[in-house]
């Protein structure tokens, strides 16, 4: 042993005679040990087993199912976690730029673990508790992190946690380059709003995909990964673009940004274009709904290669849909700018005595039919202390045409609220195929779930009777065959005698031709029609037409007093523009994984039949394109200007409880429905509720804003097919004529028969 030796042999004795220093030394010793030795427990898997790199390369992370419309543009998603995954190469360089010199900028110098960055936080935030020294993460220990999340070991958990994602980090840089860490870590990252992976964020924030971020849209991304919630550019704007200037000054600081360019950048505005894929708000909410069921049933017989049945919410299916979303903007703005109005009207023609007042005995019977009366009811609560639990108040969101409220109120303010409201129920179809171009299911999926397409059915008035009139033309009936306008009693169906609106029937000796009582919607002439052809004929035609409900056998039938699933209506109406064939609407294309295998196709479901022939499809698109030209729905030409091509059919039910309007062209069919979800509420006045004041304005605003676009040419300037020689010479005929006075002085007034 050298002197040297000797020297520090002798100090080293000295110094440990010194029981404070030796009680450092053996204090640090053991923090040491209990640090090793917590580290070992932690790698052997102790606290939990940690992911082998088998497990690591093998990452497999939940992912949000996509719906798509027919230009593969997204609407909408089904999901947990949102998260939609992108490659690396669809991120743009200053989205790694910012990124990077934001979140760790010894990235590409370190493997998972920067040591120098972790002596530092050492040093000051644990030694002297300086929070914002910061927490020394990398980007892939932020990954280990969002992949595995942290658990609560009590007193040292941050400790615990630290050493399972060094771990985890470690091992995910032994296996991944630098690219795939990014890409991992920006799929799987959370941004604001409940919002996993940049490409989700991208779309909500800004409604457009990652690889199209500008650089200040990304920094704004970016800065928010410090505090999502704090950070949010959508709830604090003002704080966002802040944290956005700070990301661009660290992207100056680290070389990927000019200072030249860093005052054009941090003066620019924070603008957002948000669309949230909440599933109650964004662009179709009834439609994604019919959807999400339509595939939790496909699903339950498609299995993965795996032989597991797909989960919907997990598995990142890329489902394909018919829908328009231009077209379905379209047709929700042309519905809110009608009925905003429509609404306005409806509750000032009932002024005070209208059937959500307290007395009315519809509020009556819809406050007996609310569940939480019933529950009161069981546990014996009188009458009146179920009223004051019905008026105790609260602080609730209420729907409003313009806009959305928050108020004091009680069940029973509730009640009355949602009882004035109207309805709506919208469908555009492709009358070749079937495939869905619009769907309004109600006025706000928030606030009515009841989706009037697939779950409702309502007496469907006057667009019931061109299928009366189908039966009797392709039954032999001529078009030109008049029929009288005056009233009958059918003496064996309890004296019934149908009558007509408007003027119509003062002048019992007019006699109408076929196309002229069907534009005009003449009640009685429609029964005298279904009377000649019989109930039978009219009931099988019906059926060729899809309509799968059992319709009611008597003579009212004529007058639509069957209640039938719009989407039936719409399917049946698509025949008179489809070489006779019925339609079902159908919404779903196809289906692939996430790896972009299909593994399911749909076809359109068109009937194989002819439900009618040739010449009686002529004979009525005719009639019907006389009801828009002439007849009822003639405000389409001279209040709303449309000059396209079309046909239609208004409808009208009774106590004005239905308004409806079907709209023809040659490539869409469009049925509306408007009226109240209660059966019991219907429109003041026939003025107000008729088909051609409530439903018909949606349908033609609709086309006002097709006709605007020229992406809809084919669909806006398309024309019917010319009728041939033979319907047109049987339509040439006058639409009137009057009885002659020896018919006149022989013909009994209000005549009583017996139905055929």
């Amino acid at each position: 042993m050298d002197s040297h030796q000797l020297y520090l042999t002798s100090w080293l004795k000295k110094r440990f005679k010194n029981k404070w220093i030796k009680a450092v030394v053996i204090l640090l010793a053991s923090v040491c040990l209990f640090i090793v030795g917590l580290y070992i427990s932690i790698y052997l898997g102790l606290f939990g087993e940690l992911p082998s790199k088998k497990d690591l390369s093998s990452i497999k992370q939940e992912q949000a199912t996509q719906l798509l419309d027919q230009h593969e543009r997204l609407i909408g998603k089904y999901y947990i976690y949102d998260r939609q995954p992108v490659a690396f190469e669809d991120f743009p360089q200053h989205l790694i730029n910012a990124l990077v010199a934001t979140e760790d900028s010894r990235f590409y110098k370190h493997d998972g673990i920067d040591n120098m960055s972790l002596i530092r936080v050492f040093v000051k935030n644990l030694i002297f508790q300086d929070k914002s020294a910061g927490g020394g993460s990398t980007i892939t220990l932020q990954l280990a992190k969002n992949l595995y999340g942290r658990e609560d070991y009590m007193l040292f958990s941050m400790l615990i946690n630290k050493f399972k994602e060094s771990i985890i980090a470690k091992r995910l840089e032994a296996i991944y380059i630098k690219e795939e860490i990014l890409t991992l870590y920006l799929n799987t990252v959370p941004f604001s709003d409940n919002t996993y992976g940049i490409e989700s964020a991208s779309l909500k924030f800004f409604n457009k995909s990652a690889k199209e971020l500008s650089i200040t849209e990304a920094a704004t991304l970016v800065g928010t990964l410090k505090a999502n919630t704090y950070f949010n550019p959508r709830t604090h704007a003002e704080r966002s673009k802040k944290r956005r200037n700070v990301v661009l000054h660290q992207m100056v600081n680290n070389g990927y940004l000019s200072k030249d360019s860093l005052n054009f950048y941090t003066t620019q505005d924070l603008k957002l274009d948000y669309h949230s894929f909440n599933h109650d708000l964004g662009i179709a909410p009834y439609f994604r709904e019919e959807v999400k069921q339509q595939l939790e049933a496909i699903l339950d017989s498609i299995k993965t290669p795996e032989g597991k049945f797909y989960n919907l919410y997990k598995d990142g299916l890329v489902v394909h849909t018919t829908l328009d979303v231009t077209m379905q903007s379209m047709a929700e703005a042309a519905m809110k700018e009608h009925l905003t109005k429509l609404q306005s009207d409806f509750e000032a023609s009932y002024g005070n005595n209208s059937p959500w007042n307290l007395s009315s005995e519809v509020l009556k019977s819809a406050i007996t039919n609310l569940p939480i009366v019933k529950q009161y009811k069981e546990q014996g609560l009188t009458d009146a202390q179920l009223m004051d639990s019905l008026r105790i108040k609260r602080p609730v969101a209420l729907f409003d045409w313009n806009d959305n409220i928050i108020r004091n109120v009680s069940i029973l303010d509730s009640l009355k609220h949602y009882l004035k409201f109207l309805n709506i129920g919208m469908l555009s179809i492709e009358p070749s195929t079937g495939a869905v171009r619009t769907y309004i299911g109600g006025i706000d999926y928030r606030y009515f779930k009841y989706d009037h397409i697939s779950q409702s059915e309502r007496q469907v008035g006057s667009t019931f009777k061109p299928f009366v009139y189908t039966a009797a033309i392709e039954d032999g009936l001529k078009p030109c065959t008049y029929f009288a306008l005056d009233k009958i009693t059918y003496t064996d169906y309890d004296d019934w005698t149908p009558t007509n609106s408007g003027n119509a029937e003062q002048d019992p000796y007019i006699n109408y031709t076929l196309e002229k009582a069907l534009s005009n919607s003449v009640n009685t002439i429609s029964v005298k029609v279904l009377n000649e052809v019989g109930i039978a004929k009219v009931l099988e035609q019906a059926k060729k037409l899809g309509i799968s409900k059992e319709l009611p056998n008597e003579p009212s039938l004529a007058l639509g007093t069957a209640e039938i699933n719009l989407g039936e209506l719409t399917g049946a109406y698509a025949s008179y523009v489809n070489k006779s064939r019925a339609v079902k609407p159908y919404y779903i294309t196809k289906i692939e994984d996430k790896y972009g295998n299909v593994i399911a196709s749909f076809e359109p479901k068109v009937s194989r039949k002819e439900a009618y022939s040739q010449y009686t499809r002529q004979v009525m698109l005719e009639m019907m394109k006389s009801t828009v030209d002439r007849g009822t729905a003639s405000r389409l030409r001279n209040t709303y200007g449309l000059t396209n091509a079309i046909a239609g059919k208004t409808g009208t039910t009774q106590n004005n409880k239905d308004g409806w309007f079907v709209g023809l062209t040659p490539n869409l069919v469009t049925v509306t429905w408007v009226g109240n979800d209660n059966h019991s509420v219907g429109f003041k006045t026939t003025r107000m509720g008729q088909g051609a004041n409530s439903a018909l304005p949606i349908f033609a605003k609709f086309y006002q804003k097709l006709n605007r676009s020229d992406e809809f040419s084919a669909i806006t300037k398309a024309k019917f097919e010319n009728a041939s020689e033979d319907v047109l010479k049987d339509l040439d005929c006058k639409p009137t004529k009057r009885d002659g006075f020896i018919k006149r002085l022989f013909k009994k007034r209000n005549k009583q028969k017996k139905f055929n």
